[in-house]
């Protein structure tokens, strides 16, 4: 497998396409080796347009969902940004490259294990891995500059709006299956946002993501 060519194949055809058109993050897909974050098994598919699983029925996302969010949030380096799900560990290594710090939580051990190593091997020492269930806001280093949820919630907890810091921006993907809205949301002032729906897609819910309550008759 030629992967450099497999790479660039993926920017072109899939990225692009996709209206990610930065060439800071265009080229930041060629710094970070997505295959060698993708489990071993699934390396050849590391540059296809899906999902890739990892354990417990988690999934990386699609190469150009990444590079779409990335794009969304404009990282600036001097960014505090809060990773809620870590997965293998390479959207968090996308961020830790744009931005300042990265604060990234995850709620399975086994997956907070795959993304430290996976980030170690990479030399990535902005990233602080914290291990527990951030789906309704991690208030322990707030204030954020960014915040990417990568599991949909069907409601966005008011939490992570206060935690964002004033301009800063906020990526989720917001609803049930079959309709759900990636959202960007931008703190304009205190206690004020303004919100974009970006685009429909369907990822997987966040572990104990925030529902609407349910009536009992």
């Amino acid at each position: 497998m030629d992967l450099e060519q497999a790479r660039t194949n993926m920017v072109e055809q899939q990225i692009r396409t996709w209206e990610v058109l930065d060439q800071d993050v265009l080229d930041l897909l060629y710094v970070v080796p997505r295959e060698e974050f993708v489990p071993p098994e699934h390396q050849a598919l590391a540059f296809s347009d899906l999902e890739l699983p990892l354990e417990a029925g988690e999934r990386m996302w699609q190469p150009k969902l990444e590079a779409r969010v990335l794009q969304e949030l404009g990282l600036r380096k001097g960014d505090r940004v809060l990773e809620v799900g870590t997965g293998s560990g390479y959207l968090t290594a996308l961020l830790a490259h744009r931005a300042g710090h990265v604060v990234s939580v995850e709620i399975r051990p086994g997956l907070a294990d795959l993304g430290r190593r996976n980030l170690e091997r990479h030399g990535v020492d902005n990233v602080a891995l914290e291990i527990g269930d951030a789906a309704h806001g991690w208030a322990r280093h707030a204030p954020y500059d960014a915040i990417v949820l990568t599991g949909s919630t069907p409601l966005l907890p008011a939490a992570f709006l206060d935690q964002l810091s004033p301009g800063g921006r906020l990526f989720a993907v917001v609803g049930e299956a079959p309709a759900m809205q990636a959202r960007l949301v931008t703190c304009t002032a205190p206690g004020a946002s303004r919100s974009t729906d970006l685009f429909e897609t369907v990822i997987r819910p966040l572990v104990n993501a925030e529902r609407a309550p349910r009536f009992r008759f």
